[in-house]
């Protein structure tokens, strides 16, 4: 059996004006998702804005989650930093809080080698006793290639997979066909369907899992019937929402649309323009409209 499989949220992390963790938003923001039957969470990725979280904002990340779930829920935590010494400091706290697994997204910002993320990828994972999952985010940082990742996953004891955020399936695939045993995990919603049409995913760390759970519910319950009509309607609400999403920066919209159900406040790190409050605005009152479409969707067979 994988040790990562499933739906992970990729959880949003609403924060004070002072740029602390908002804790009574993140512990809604977990109820919420727990509500929907949602009890797997990714937390501190790129939907969590790693970049702006110190390792005292960790700790309370992770302990309002554990409480939240009362110690029951699921927690991949990422350990994005701009070199191992803060990696590795946040992968201690990590299993300190009681994590479950590591996302390892590549050092930012510069750009790097395969050999130079190889070795960084090594003293992280030789630093902890947890599970490590790759985290290749070539967006944000230097992208894995297909033959480190395979080199990693081979070699390294406990790194157990990837999460590839890439919106391209080659690794995923690449692992499949090698038979490699790696957890394959999908973090781009976008290419969601075609990874369970082709059965090279175990499982999904989404975005729009932490806004909108019950869109992706509905496509990864519908996986084992990928030429049925209710796998074809849920890829094509799920396009329609990313649509909506596009315009803004990662995870901006989701932000707005978890506001916009009443959920948690959407709160940002930088001044946002008049126009970007009118997008907001916009998107939801299209969601307003266009939800009732997902949430009347069938129970599975």
């Amino acid at each position: 059996m994988k040790k990562v499989s499933g739906i992970y949220a990729a959880v949003l992390t609403p924060r004070l004006p002072d740029d602390n963790v908002d804790v009574a938003a993140l512990d809604h923001l977990i109820t919420f998702l727990l509500s929907k039957g949602i009890s797997a969470f990714a937390m501190n990725g790129a939907t969590g804005e790693f970049c702006l979280t110190q390792p005292r904002h960790l700790r309370i990340i992770l302990s309002t989650v554990q409480k939240a779930g009362q110690g029951k829920a699921k927690i991949l935590c990422g350990v994005g930093a701009p070199g191992s010494a803060l990696a590795i400091e946040l992968a201690a706290i990590a299993q300190q809080e009681g994590a479950h697994g590591l996302l390892l997204p590549m050092p930012c910002f510069f750009p790097y080698q395969q050999e130079d993320l190889d070795l960084y990828c090594r003293e992280v994972a030789g630093s902890t006793e947890l599970p490590v999952m790759l985290y290749n985010l070539p967006q944000f940082t230097s992208g894995l290639s297909k033959e480190t990742v395979r080199a990693l996953i081979t070699e390294v004891p406990n790194i157990i997979g990837i999460k590839d955020s890439s919106g391209s399936l080659d690794i995923l695939r690449d692992l499949t066909e090698h038979g490699v045993d790696a957890c394959r995990i999908v973090g781009n919603d976008n290419v969601l369907a075609q990874a369970l049409i082709e059965g090279v995913c175990d499982g999904v760390v989404s975005g729009v899992a932490s806004a909108v759970p019950e869109l992706i519910r509905d496509l990864y319950d519908h996986r084992e019937q990928t030429d049925s009509d209710e796998f074809r309607r849920a890829s094509r609400l799920l396009n329609e929402f990313i649509a909506q999403l596009s315009p803004f920066p990662t995870p901006w919209g989701l932000k707005w649309i978890v506001e916009a159900r009443g959920v948690a406040p959407a709160t940002f790190s930088q001044p946002v323009t008049a126009h970007r409050i009118a997008q907001s605005r916009q998107m939801a009152a299209w969601f307003g409209e266009w939800f009732p479409s997902v949430a009347d969707t069938p129970t599975p067979r």
